[in-house]
């Protein structure tokens, strides 16, 4: 079995799909993990105004209003929490991602205070702390912040990890990494575009240039330009599709450096690095 063979099966990507069976999916999914923790009442999800957490947010947002539906409970609903570091370069876009979620409920929290409060303290004691260092600070204080609402909220916080941000592990691990449920797993990011298509997203959701933008030195600096690579060549990869030999080694490379993200902390039990 080849590499690209044994990462296509691991990540579950079908080469292709059927939008609205696969929106169908995902929120039956999201459904069935409340019905068996029924303890649960809430979701809870960062909106950055992207192409992922527009689509993870509405499909959320569907669930729950089937959910009220189906059980006549009202306790039932969805958090989605902006969270920008002081002023977000494309808040337009974040707030376009909203009004097409249409939330039960919103949420802005600023994490600038925290972020810069715990950089102070490590500098305090003689730290260096690197812009790119911060930058997955800042990331870790989202997740923070989401679940320190879903604590209080009977939630779970959902996660927007798709199979091209997977295999190429282009997270930052327990910040954007770290999630209860991944209703995008499975899908590649051209198929994601085909279920915002689907869902009647506007253009400007599905066709923005992805950016994770937590490097202050380099802001809104693209997916593409960081990794080196093309989701197009990325997500031709995922569908069994041929594609160059540099794309090739770059997306293999990159999986086989970050496979420490996709795992729990290691116990002496674990074979992961035998």
């Amino acid at each position: 079995m080849s590499l690209q063979t044994k990462i296509i099966d691991e990540l579950g990507v079908q080469p292709v799909i059927n939008p609205e069976e696969e929106i169908r999916k995902s929120i039956d999914f999201l459904k069935e993990y409340l019905y068996k923790n029924s303890f649960l009442k809430t979701f809870v999800l960062g909106i950055s105004g992207g192409q992922d957490s527009s689509l993870a947010g509405r499909l959320t947002q569907m669930a729950m209003e089937e959910m009220r539906q189906e059980t006549k409970n009202s306790d039932y609903h969805f958090i989605a929490v902006r969270l920008p570091y002081g002023v977000q370069a494309d808040e337009d876009d974040a707030s376009r991602a909203i009004e097409f979620i249409q939330p039960d409920t919103q949420i802005e929290v600023d994490i600038k205070p925290a972020v810069d409060a715990q950089v102070s303290s490590l500098r305090a004691v003689g730290m260096t702390v690197s812009d790119f260092n911060k930058g997955n600070i800042k990331a870790r204080q989202r997740m923070i912040t989401q679940y320190a609402i879903a604590g209080e909220f009977s939630g779970a916080v959902i996660g927007t990890d798709h199979a091209a941000e997977n295999i190429t592990g282009f997270f930052t691990k327990f910040g954007d990494g770290a999630a209860d449920i991944l209703p995008l797993f499975r899908l590649d990011k051209r198929q994601g575009k085909l279920l915002l298509q689907s869902l009647g997203a506007s253009e400007e959701l599905y066709a923005k240039v992805p950016t994770a933008d937590l490097e202050e030195d380099k802001p809104l600096v693209s997916d593409e330009a960081a990794l080196g690579v093309t989701y197009q060549e990325i997500d031709n990869y995922l569908e069994g599709k041929s594609v160059p030999s540099k794309a090739q080694e770059t997306i293999e490379n990159l999986w086989e450096k970050t496979q420490h993200k996709r795992h729990q902390p290691i116990s002496i039990f674990d074979d992961f690095w035998k």
